[in-house]
């Protein structure tokens, strides 16, 4: 898997070097993401429609749970 970086500093995948360590990311449009279920994530991405953007401002990570949060067992993405 290629590097992601992440400057989300709370995001239970966080790692030093803003580094992602979730085994798993869906990125998706904002205007999708808006009106989705926050339980949906990268292992349910065969549910999310394909869809295009036209800049990076209009994408978002869904993969985000808060550090601390009981939602980092919800689903099986594990933080490598």
């Amino acid at each position: 898997m290629p590097d992601v970086y992440c400057s989300v500093d709370n995001c239970h995948y966080w790692s030093q070097g803003n580094v992602c360590r979730a085994s798993q990311i869906l990125v998706a449009t904002d205007a999708w993401a808006e009106q989705a279920s926050e339980a949906i994530d990268a292992t349910s991405h065969m549910e999310v429609p394909t869809a295009s953007a036209d800049s990076c401002m209009e994408t978002c990570c869904k993969t985000f749970v808060a550090e601390g949060s009981a939602a980092t067992k919800d689903d099986s993405i594990i933080k490598n």
